[in-house]
Order: C-alpha cells, then structure tokens, then sequence
C-alpha cells in the first residue's frame, strides 16, 4: 500500500511493503516489525517544508505510514501545548517542568493520535469494519475518528471501565460489548471475535500505526523545546536545523505502547541529525498492576503477568504488557536509560489534587499516575533540578449521561470464574482527596522578598482554607506587620535583603508583643550547623523550598493552629 516506508521484522530482519491488514512477517510470522524510512532523504528537505505546514499531527507525513493525504481523517489531533509547569517546578526545586498537555485533542486523549493515524490507513485500505478492546480512552478515540469515516467498530470493554466512558463510546454509534473480566480476557475474547468474522483487529503496540502515531509526539516537543528554550549549546555540531530534546520524558503506563513511540520519534529525529540525544523515559504504572516495573527492578527480560489487577484506576490495569516490556526495556538501555517506577492510588489521587489548585490542570487518575511518579524520582533525586523534564497529561473526558442513550446501548458478557467486585472507583478517590475542616479564620503573614513564592504559598492555603492572609516583602515590613496584626502564625523566609530571616526572629522573640507567635521557616538556603543552632527554640518547623509540597506545608499549619 504504502511505497514511501518498508516494514522489518524484528526477528528475522526480512523487509515488506506496509500493508494494515498484514499483522506479522511472512518470513517468520513474527508480530513484532517496524516502520522504516529514507532518513537522509527526508531530513535534507523537512524543515523547509515544515515552514509552511500547520502545527498538527500532519506536517510530519513524510514520516507516517499513509499516503493519500485526501483519506486523512481530521478532527484537530496533534498540535497540542507544551506548558510551562512554572508552579509545580518551584514546589520541587525544578525549573525546567513542562507539561505536554494532550487534552486539547479532539477526544481529551494522546490516544486521537493513534486513531486518527490508523483509522485514516483503514479507510485508505477500504477496510469498512474494526474491532478493539480498550480500557477505555483508545475506545472513545477510536469511536469518534471510525464515525467520521464511516466505519463500524465493534469495541470490547472490561466491565472496569467507568460507565461514562463506555457511554461515550456507545453515543459515537460503536457496539460496545461490556466484559466482566480483565482486560487480558477482554482482548482475547475481542481477537476470537475478529477471527470469526474476517474483521481487522487493532493489535496495539504490535501494530505499526499505532508505534508510528505515538512518535508524533517526540516530533512536536523538539520544535516547542526549541522555540522555549532555544536550540542546544553545542547545536553547530548537528549540522542541520537543531532542535532540543528533553533529558526526560514521564507518562503513565499501561501496556507501553506510548513510550515506545515516543522513545521511535526521537530515534529517528537523532538519524536524520536534528537532535543531540534521546531522552530518558520514566515509565509510571500504578502499584496495583505494575508488572514492568517488577521485572525491571528485578533486572528481568520479561514480565510476569499480574492476573488480578488492584487498582481503582481502571485505564491502567493491563496485567499483562507482553513483548511490548521487553522492546521498551531494550530501547531505554540502548539509548540513554531511564526507568520504570510505580505509585499508588492514593499518590496519584493527590497529584491530581495538587495539580487542579495549583496549576489550574484538570486530569483523570491515570495522568495523575505521571505526576505522582514525577514527585517520587524528584525527590529520589533521580531527576536532577537542572533537568528539561516534560510530562504527558492526558485523558480528560466528558461524562455522558445515562438518559440521553437510553436503554440497550451496549452487550454484556461475563466470563466465567472470574465476575469481579465493585471497584469503587468514586468512592476511592473521594476518600484519597485531602478535606480540611476549618472551624476558625486563623491569620497567616508571609513572608518572602520574592512575590512568586508569596503567590504560591498563599495559593496553597487559599485553596484549603478561608485564611486571613497578610504578606510582606522584607524583614522591616515583616516586623511591623507582627505588631499590627499579630497574626496566628507567620511563614517566613530566612534570605532577605537589609533585614534577614535571623534579624527578624531576634526583633519578634525580644518583644512581648509578638514572642508568642509560632513561625514556619521555609528557606532555599542549605543551613550550616551553626545557622541551625541559631533558629533551635525559636521556630516551630524548618521546610526546604523545592523539598515540600502543599500537603506537608499545610500538615505544619493546621498542627500549630488547633
């Protein structure tokens, strides 16, 4: 079908002409083949032709695997920001945090990349008919693209997935079969299903639309890393137009398909010379289903399948990530490493928690497995504070409600021996969301010479509590202030200029008027045992900026105001 790319077998090494319907070697019959390209060719001429294309997921086409550009099917995929996590990166001590928000695509998902990609080449193909199994956000995006183009999809949904997911799937026009079993089972049940009837099957990270799709992403973050940052120090090396690549790339994982993607585009962007180095990817799962993770930290080739997964975050319980484990641990050591880490629930709970008030984002559990997983190597100091660190932030869907279906809008079918509990999901993450009960209106000064720290520690506060703020710029003001005011508590920086932190604690504690009143100190500044001598007895709690997050910072408030 497609002329400009050969497809390789992995196995073997035998090379074919790209086909959809073609899902292993004819060698070897191996699943596992990759695309191919003519890198020194295209990259002589792309980026003047990129000069003059819209910032969508179709500028890169000489790199995808379709060729009429008349069957694409559009809906307003790829082009996503890249936002400046300018909150999050002073929390952690981290000032080069970017968030790839993929919720502006069409369906909220980084998965429209992957539908507009492969049902774009099924229509090309002629093919009118398409089965998958999805846990859910695969499912919409593949809804929504097979409607426009007119092709039937018949979706296999584990019962896990939330229902107004699988409401949104069914209001696309998609036959939605419910499973009650896992979602191994389910895309077992949905591979018989496409056997039967002579369907195409979409084989996930086996599939070469679905690897080719993910990889527009790494294209889009080395244009915006340029266009933010400027292009590499030592970019004349290149040879060509230089573009920067992050030093790390997180998203959450379920089976791996997205990172091995990633990982594909900044290989290629590397041969074709734009780009000094591929970044290392941090693969987060849930601790609920994480079998890469296990095999990872046991140094192991391949994972063991988890049969029963444990997690309320429904999206990321694939128990059992195959070949595709084994590929992206090889890819991640042949370029320059990573790793692969779990969170829990709960600690992707309160990412999502801290990243609504105080960046403004909104996500699903699963974009929050990300975040949490960000937190937790920051603070293992395995992302370093001078990292280029871009995190993917996906799936955000609208609920669809049940009375605008009606009844009979999808088909159940339970497997035997294993019928699974109620999962709770709202319950759960109601009860991972932090409540604060303020049964008084205590006064909080801040004190702090840089206005953006002030911002952020009030906006913490204000965003748990209805606190009577002050604030003030210098130690002068900051003195003044405790005598006016006298407020309940007051959050001070040690680091000032005319008058430090250390000269305002003497001028508080030497006045009767204002001795009795507790103060935090939050500093950037790594005190020597002397400077710490000096603040014992004198504050209540000492906090390192970029080493506390909102949590802990409130944790010290509420203690001293009860």
């Amino acid at each position: 079908m497609s002329s400009h790319l050969i497809v390789e077998c992995l196995e073997c090494g035998h090379q074919t002409q790209f086909h959809p319907r073609t899902y292993t070697c004819p060698k070897c019959d191996s699943p596992w083949r990759e695309a191919r390209y003519d890198y020194e060719t295209i990259a002589n001429g792309l980026t003047r032709k990129l000069a003059t294309r819209p910032f969508d997921l179709w500028r890169y086409s000489e790199l995808l695997p379709l060729r009429k550009s008349g069957e694409h099917i559009i809906l307003g995929e790829g082009g996503t920001p890249l936002i400046p996590a300018v909150n999050l990166g002073m929390m952690l001590g981290c000032h080069n945090l970017f968030i790839k928000d993929e919720r502006h695509a069409p369906t909220r998902s980084f998965k429209d990349r992957q539908a507009a990609i492969t049902i774009s080449a099924l229509k090309e193909a002629d093919i009118t008919e398409a089965v998958i199994a999805s846990t859910g956000n695969v499912a919409i995006s593949y809804s929504a693209y097979a409607a426009r183009a007119g092709i039937k999809l018949w979706v296999f949904l584990t019962s896990l997935v939330p229902a107004a997911k699988m409401r949104e799937v069914a209001l696309y026009g998609s036959q939605v079969i419910k499973v009650t079993g896992s979602y191994d089972q389910a895309k077992k049940i949905a591979a018989e299903f496409a056997r039967q009837r002579n369907l195409y099957l979409d084989q996930g990270a086996k599939s070469i639309l679905c690897i080719e799709s993910m990889k527009t992403i790494s294209f889009e973050l080395a244009e915006q890393l340029t266009e933010l940052l400027g292009p590499p120090q030592d970019a004349g090396s290149l040879g060509r137009t230089a573009w920067r690549s992050p030093d790390w790339y997180i998203q959450s994982v379920s089976g791996g398909m997205g990172p091995l993607g990633v990982l594909k585009g900044f290989e290629e962007l590397q041969k074709m010379g734009m780009i000094q180095q591929v970044p290392k990817i941090a693969a987060i799962q849930t601790e609920g289903c994480a079998p890469m993770v296990h095999a990872w930290k046991l140094n192991q080739d391949s994972a063991m399948p988890i049969q029963s997964p444990r997690t309320l975050i429904a999206t990321l319980a694939t128990g059992d990530p195959g070949k595709t484990y084994t590929l992206l641990r090889q890819k991640m050591q042949a370029a320059s490493g990573g790793i692969m880490e779990s969170v829990t629930d709960e600690e992707a709970f309160r990412a999502m928690h801290f990243l609504a008030k105080m960046e403004g984002v909104s996500m699903e559990p699963a974009a929050g497995v990300a975040f949490a997983g960000l937190i937790k190597l920051v603070r293992a100091g395995v992302i370093k504070s001078q990292d280029v660190v871009v995190i993917n932030c996906s799936g955000h869907t609208m609920p669809i409600e049940r009375n605008i279906l009606g009844e009979s809008w999808s088909r159940d079918l339970i497997v035997p021996s294993q019928a699974m509990e109620d999962s709770g999901i709202e319950e759960g993450l109601l009860a991972a969301l932090s409540k604060v009960a303020i049964d008084r209106f205590p006064r909080i000064a801040i004190v702090d010479d840089h206005p953006d720290v002030r911002r952020l520690i009030r906006r913490i506060l204000q965003a748990q509590g209805n606190y009577t703020l002050f604030e003030a710029e210098n130690g002068r003001e900051a003195i003044e202030l405790a005598r006016k005011e006298h407020p309940d508590l007051i959050i001070l920086d040690l680091m000032m200029p005319e008058m430090d932190g250390f000269s305002v604690l003497d001028a508080l504690k030497s006045s009767s008027e204002t001795a009795d009143i507790p103060v935090i100190v939050v500093t950037a500044k790594e005190l020597t045992t002397a400077e710490k001598e000096r603040l014992k007895g004198h504050i209540q709690s000492l906090m390192q900026k970029g080493d506390f997050m909102s949590d802990e910072l409130l944790d010290e408030v509420r203690a001293l105001l009860r």
